[in-house]
């Protein structure tokens, strides 16, 4: 009998240990569910541009699945491309210049930068070799071809408003689009631009080359106040404010990974940055990658924050040349946010 009792004992306990087995495996299986990543589709304007760099390297140091997030980046060369995505709803988010924000609200679109990367546009308008001797400075361009990456590009912006400083309109030279790194260089090459504008790596791959010369150069905060006459915050994380309305957590979440790459591109060295990235990104020369990387460190934010005399001055910019933003009222505040970098431990 008492036997027997045994049995029923263990049999009993068995049925419960297997009940509480299934319960905690459904919980498991639930809680997996629960933490699936949130699957967000991000376009770059030009994946391996330095000014865009916090993207690819956000993924490759894993923040983005820290957060739970499940980030696809896509590469598109022009930034004015990127943003027709996001309008057309295709991608969620843009890594693209801030100036973009003040130009369509002025077209009545509502987008707001949530995270910036550069305090300055790390742009720099480069002469080729041959046409040096009769380009001295952005007074000369008249009758000239300028490359940009595309047309109502932030390239494009920003090389119209350096023309109309130096009093040439933008009636009296070519702007080409040929975007961004080998076919940049193939058109400074083929002569089928005699400037242009661009960013690093190309910049130290043409000047090592010899086949172009520095203008213009926006890659620090001097350059770019003697420049444009202030900071210009320009890469950053942007996004429909509609979006952004409804995706608050994505948005803190985006925030997150993208400070913390902030942080780490300010605490370690450019080779150790580089040896994070894909070899593909800097090819057979690495040391050049790595010195141009070095000449870069300074422009990026160490917070995500918008400098203080930032939007002033982009605005001032656009609405200098740019027929949709001149004349009219610019609700600057509407155009970026700190609220999700402010968060930031």
């Amino acid at each position: 009998m008492k036997h027997g009792f045994g049995v029923a004992t263990r049999a009993v306990r068995i049925a419960v240990a297997a009940s509480l087995a299934l319960g905690v495996g459904a919980s498991v299986a639930n809680g997996a569910r629960a933490a699936e990543p949130e699957k967000l589709t991000i376009m770059v304007g030009g994946m391996t541009k330095l000014i865009y760099l916090p993207a690819r390297l956000t993924e490759q140091l894993g923040y983005f699945k820290a957060e739970g997030l499940d980030v696809e980046l896509l590469s598109q060369p022009a930034g004015v491309d990127a943003e027709n995505e996001l309008l057309a709803g295709a991608v969620q988010a843009v890594v693209g210049f801030y100036d973009h924000s003040i130009d369509l609200q002025a077209k009545g679109k509502e987008v707001k930068a949530i995270v910036v990367f550069g305090q300055v546009p790390g742009e720099v308008e480069m002469v080729g070799s041959k046409a040096a001797g009769s380009i001295k400075s952005m007074a000369d361009v008249k009758g000239k071809t300028l490359g940009v990456t595309g047309l109502g590009s932030s390239t494009s912006f920003l090389t119209q408003y350096l023309a109309r400083l130096q009093g040439v309109a933008s009636s009296q030279y070519t702007l080409l689009p040929v975007g961004a790194d080998n076919s940049f260089i193939a058109a400074i090459k083929q002569e089928r631009i005699d400037a242009g504008m661009t960013t690093e790596p190309t910049v130290s791959q043409l000047l090592k080359s010899g086949d172009a010369r520095v203008l213009v150069d926006m890659r620090s905060v001097e350059g770019t106040r003697a420049a444009l006459g202030g900071t210009y915050p320009a890469s950053s994380l942007y996004v429909q404010s509609a979006w952004l309305d409804g995706h608050k957590d994505e948005a803190a979440k985006l925030a997150r990974a993208f400070v913390r790459t902030l942080q780490y591109l300010h605490t370690h060295s450019a080779d150790e940055i580089a040896a994070q990235m894909p070899k593909d990104y800097y090819g057979s020369d690495k040391q050049l990658y790595v010195s141009a990387l070095k000449a870069s460190l300074p422009m990026y934010t160490a917070d995500g924050k918008m400098p203080a005399d930032g939007p002033g001055t982009v605005l001032k910019v656009l609405g200098a040349f740019n027929p949709s933003v001149k004349g009219k009222h610019i609700d600057l505040s509407r155009t970026y946010t700190n609220d999700f970098v402010n968060q930031v431990k």
